[in-house]
Formats: structure tokens, sequence, C-alpha cells
């Protein structure tokens, strides 16, 4: 059974798959410190029309990113008093608070990094699975070198879920593994890949969801494929994975 890579080329004849987090990245960095106030944070958010950015120590080693979402609200009350900020204790690592008066008050932590030569397909699948919006791009001492936006990774794809759903229906499920149409139903939202149907054998799910990881656009595969016994005879029960990097 043939089960090689299923590859969308664009023109120039380089495959999304192979582009890497270096050929997308900002290498001009927005940053902050941990000890930058909350004013001095939205103000540089509003001055470059970003939506987050990095806050590193005095290594250039990255802390935790910070989004307008973190922020406090604006000064000012409903009526019209100036509102205070007060610090916060520190929050557990991966959480977030909406009130403090610095950077490293304010800040999710510990950030998501990527390095630059990891594949565009894998930062994407990162931002997707850790419901992420940016990427500080670190180098091999964890300093920070970039940073790497969905906005980027977009570019690159630049494929529908219409298109990704086309391929993974003609090219992996049809031609590379054979599947009569109708056996496997395909659908696609914001690039992650459900398949729900049967397949002849245990072997071709593992196959079905692998070929599909390979697709360009693709960011997440949910399988709730079975396989019937033997080959023939009812579908096994229970058989339901969810695939993660």
């Amino acid at each position: 059974m043939a089960a090689g890579p299923v590859r969308h080329r664009p023109r120039g004849g380089i495959a999304v798959q192979d582009r890497t987090v270096a050929e997308v990245m900002t290498w001009d960095v927005v940053q902050a410190r941990p000890d930058t106030p909350a004013q001095e944070l939205a103000r540089l958010l509003d001055v470059h029309r970003i939506s987050g950015l990095p806050v590193v120590d005095g290594d250039d080693k990255v802390m935790g990113v910070v989004s307008r979402t973190d922020l406090p609200a604006p000064p000012g009350g409903r009526d019209g008093s100036p509102a205070v900020l007060r610090p916060v204790p520190r929050r557990p690592a991966g959480t977030a608070t909406a009130r403090g008066t610095t950077a490293g008050e304010v800040m999710t932590t510990p950030a998501v990094t990527v390095h630059p030569e990891h594949r565009v397909v894998d930062a994407a699948r990162i931002m997707q699975r850790r419901h992420v919006d940016r990427l500080p791009v670190v180098d091999e001492e964890d300093r920070l070198i970039g940073i790497t936006t969905r906005r980027d990774l977009l570019r690159v794809f630049l494929r529908t879920d219409e298109q990704i759903r086309a391929e993974v229906a003609d090219e992996v499920l049809g031609r590379a593994l054979d599947v009569p149409p109708g056996d496997v139903l395909v659908s696609v939202r914001d690039g992650v890949v459900t398949l729900r149907g049967t397949l002849p054998h245990e072997d071709d799910i593992p196959a079905a969801i692998g070929l599909t990881w390979r697709v360009d656009g693709v960011v997440g595969v949910v399988s709730r494929l079975v396989a019937r016994a033997g080959g023939d005879g009812p579908p096994h029960t229970g058989a339901l994975w969810r695939t993660r990097d």
C-alpha cells in the first residue's frame, strides 16, 4: 500500500511543508522588561500596532508574553474618576491575569517558544494546540531573536478549509489508501481535519492520520475512524483517536 507524502507545491518548487520559522518570522522584536509599567506596555502595543509582545530578562531570555487582554482596563471608572491599578500576587505558570502594574505581573508565563529551524507547519500546530497567537523565537541558549505570529503563518499556507478537505479526500483517502468513496467523511475547520468512517484494517487508521498530517495547511487531525475486524464484518467499537504532536 503506497504511503508517500502528499504535498501541494507552490510556485518556486519549495513545499510549504519544508518552510521554516526563520523564513517568516519578524527579526526586529518589540519587547519589554519585567519592570516595564503597564501604561508603557499599552503605549508600545498602540504605537507599533501589535497585539502582544515578549518579556525578557537581562540576558534576553524570554520570561513570558503580554497581550492586550492581559493589561488592566484603561483609567477611568463609570463616574469618570481615575481607576487605581493594584499589584497582584504572581500567578502560577501558564496563567494570566487582567490586573497588575508591571509586565512581570500581567504576563502569561511560561512563554511558549520555537526555534528558527522549526518548520512552519509545526509552529502552526503548536499555536493551535496551546491556544496562542504568537510565538517568540529563541536561539540555542533560549535568547530572544525574533517572533512569529498566526498571521505570518497564514501567509505561508493560504489554503482554504475546502482545499484541504478536497486534498485529504482525493489524494490521501482516494489515491494513497484506495478508500471507497463514502466510507470516510472528511470535514475541516480552521485547518483541523476530522476523519469519520470505517477503514478495512486497523493499520489503515495510523496511515490515514499520518498522511493527513502531511497535507499542507493541516494544523490538527481528529480521528473518529474505526476498522472492520479482519477486513470484513462489523467495525470495532470505541476506536476514538485524537492525534497530537
